[in-house]
């Protein structure tokens, strides 16, 4: 084994509704030595992303239940710490899925392993917010999904997190309308003054309905769904005949004891008529074109023009708080955990 201690975030138990004491744990976990070809890296940088949560449950979706014992899945970012690989050498910064730990032992050529172009007034964790996995969704997702044409009204819910900042950005650079959704008046004010979004909808004020209605008098022709429940109910009439409706989540359901009673956004927008085009997608549906969008996010990120909010967690022993609060929306923009320097 390698000589470097490491500490881990791992599921004990699966989570019946919200995340309880003992569900997951911090324990002391092992490194295993490279083996040849392989590496060691140390996780600099930990993404938290609502996608884990469905997957602490002991149910098929699109991806592999967590295993009881193992490491919460998750990426960061990682430098090279040991290398008996040819493709990475110590000292390399790479995005990786190492889990929620500080150390990981992997292939130097494994896939979903990139190796981080650094460049100026991009700092590392960008790639794991707007210009990493979330900011790559949300231009994937608007762009390919949504197709935006000038002139539409493009409405995204979740509106200051990190898929919805670059939805609404990369929207109003391609000439359309845009109307976020998020909670509270801080997370609008943001939306609005500093995103550059043309409205915002607060869905805690308790008007839902009557205020998207306001913010969007020619209806939506493209409705990015990050939430679902009240906010899906509320866009559906307003959606225009030929509407376009990506689904990259609906993290409102994703604490409920029993998904199969929960009422998704296909209950919702397969009861219209029309039935709007609508469809869940993945980012790895464009893992062709990783390096191209992941530059075109930097580049923009680099230049000003691309802005984001992030929130950070000190250390791996406060991941499961920032974890339960950002399901909650209490993040303000990306979450991230910073484990090291």
């Amino acid at each position: 084994m390698s000589e470097y201690r490491n500490r881990a975030v791992v599921l004990k138990q699966r989570p019946q509704g919200e995340i309880q004491q003992g569900d997951l744990v911090l324990e002391e976990r092992p490194v295993r030595s490279p083996n040849e070809g392989e590496v060691v890296a140390q996780v600099l940088w930990l993404s938290l992303d609502p996608y884990m949560r469905p997957r602490m449950n002991d149910a098929k979706g699109y991806m592999d239940p967590i295993g009881i014992d193992e490491p919460i899945v998750g990426e960061s970012v990682a430098r090279v710490v040991e290398s008996r690989s040819d493709a990475l050498k110590v000292g390399d910064l790479v995005t990786c899925y190492s889990g929620w730990q500080e150390y990981v032992t992997f292939p130097g050529d494994a896939p979903m392993v990139y190796k981080i172009q650094q460049r100026d007034n991009v700092p590392l964790q960008a790639y794991l917010g707007v210009a990493g996995m979330p900011g790559r969704t949300g231009y994937c997702g608007l762009m390919y999904v949504g197709k935006p044409k000038a002139g539409e009204t493009v409405v995204v819910s979740a509106a200051s997190g990190p898929v919805g900042t670059v939805v609404g950005q990369t929207a109003k650079s391609e000439g359309c309308r845009v109307v976020g959704v998020a909670g509270g008046p801080e997370k609008c004010n943001y939306v609005v003054n500093e995103l550059g979004f043309d409205a915002c909808v607060d869905y805690k004020a308790g008007n839902l309905e009557a205020d998207l209605k306001a913010a969007c008098p020619d209806g939506i022709d493209i409705y990015f769904e990050n939430v679902g429940g009240a906010v899906t109910r509320a866009v559906a009439p307003l959606l225009n005949t030929g509407a376009r409706v990506p689904i990259c989540g609906f993290v409102s359901a994703y604490n409920a004891t029993d998904m199969a009673s929960v009422e998704t956004p296909f209950h919702v927008l397969k009861a219209l008529d029309p039935v709007p085009e609508h469809r869940f997608f993945l980012v790895t549906e464009w893992q062709d074109q990783h390096q191209e969008i992941t530059d075109i996010l930097a580049s923009r990120v680099a230049s000003g023009e691309l802005k984001y909010r992030e929130t950070v967690a000190e250390g791996l022993e406060n991941a499961v708080d920032a974890f339960k609060g950002m399901l909650k929306g209490q993040n303000f923009g990306k979450q991230l955990v910073h484990i090291a320097n």
